[in-house]
C-alpha cells in the first residue's frame, strides 16, 4: 500500500528551525508531484510547498523566503527546512502525493495520498 511517513516536528522557541521529513514507498515516487501542507487547530487546511516532477518548487507567499522544500527521487523522500519559526506556522505538517495529471495542484482535495502528519508547535 502507499505510505507516506513524515517526521521532524517538535517543539521549539521562535526563530529556531526544524527540517521536516516524508519518506514514500508503494508508489512511483518520481511520477508524483509532492506537496507540503499544514493545519492548525480549528483552521482549514493550508497550502505551503509544491515539489513539482520536474524538480520546480512553487511556495505559499505565507512561507517564501523562510521555508525550503526539496525532493531527492533516489531517496523517495521530500523535505521541508523551515527557518525562522513564528508561533503562527505551528501546526500539524502534512505531506501528500498525486500522480502528474498535467496540472500543479496548489490546494489539498486532489491530492491523492496523505500522510498521518507531524506536529510543529513553535512557542513565543
Amino acid at each position: 500500500q502507499v505510505q507516506l511517513v513524515e517526521s521532524g516536528g517538535g517543539l521549539v522557541q521562535a526563530g529556531d528551525s526544524l527540517r521536516l521529513s516524508c519518506v514514500a514507498s508503494g508508489l512511483l515516487f518520481s511520477n508524483n508531484a509532492m506537496g507540503w501542507f499544514r493545519q492548525a487547530p480549528g483552521k482549514e487546511r493550508e497550502f505551503v510547498a509544491l515539489l513539482k516532477v520536474s524538480g520546480g518548487i512553487y511556495y505559499a507567499d505565507s512561507v517564501k523566503g523562510r521555508f525550503t522544500g526539496s525532493r531527492d527521487n533516489a531517496k523517495n523522500t521530500v523535505y521541508l527546512q523551515m527557518n525562522s519559526l513564528k508561533p503562527e506556522d505551528t501546526a500539524v505538517y502534512y505531506c501528500a502525493a498525486r500522480v502528474h495529471d498535467g496540472r500543479y495542484h496548489y490546494t489539498a482535495a486532489p491530492y491523492d495520498f496523505w500522510g498521518q502528519g507531524t506536529q510543529v508547535t513553535v512557542s513565543s
